[in-house]
């Protein structure tokens, strides 16, 4: 990977490594009031998903893939957020969201306003859950990779 100088995703992880693979990176992001929030990076420059080659989207969008499907089925959200919004950084990355409707936004957008504070007790009970449902994220994004 060619590293770039000043790019936040070529200095850094972007947040806890869960997965890191020859081309996708899965981070988990410390966002307050969103214990389940991840983003899947490609690894290379790359601001648009039409940069990358057919081969390349399929990995990209199956990496999406088994990060949602895991959220899915280990902490049962209300809705699964995904959003492709990187206006600043070169890598594309898609944001991958579990939306519980006790969230601190919920229903609106995890970028509007608070409405409430997200209930200490469940954002717990959420990162409880995460040690065992990265393990099965790395299991499964391991497969992408062979």
């Amino acid at each position: 990977m060619t590293v770039h100088p000043g790019c936040p995703f070529c200095e850094g992880p972007g947040g806890r490594v869960v997965f890191e693979g020859a081309k996708v990176r899965v981070i988990h992001a410390e966002e307050v009031g969103f214990p389940a929030f991840y983003r899947v990076i490609w690894r290379e420059h790359a601001p648009e998903f039409s940069d990358l080659d057919a081969a390349d989207r399929v990995l990209c969008m199956e990496a999406v893939t088994v990060v949602e499907q895991c959220l899915r089925e280990q902490l049962k959200p209300t809705k699964i957020n995904l959003a492709a919004l990187g206006n600043m950084v070169p890598h594309l990355h898609w944001h991958v969201i579990a939306r519980f409707e006790w969230d601190s936004h919920f229903p609106s957008p995890f970028w509007a306003a608070a409405q409430r504070a997200a209930p200490v007790d469940r954002v717990a009970d959420v990162q409880a859950l995460l040690p065992k449902l990265e393990a099965e994220m790395v299991r499964r994004l391991a497969l992408l990779q062979d």
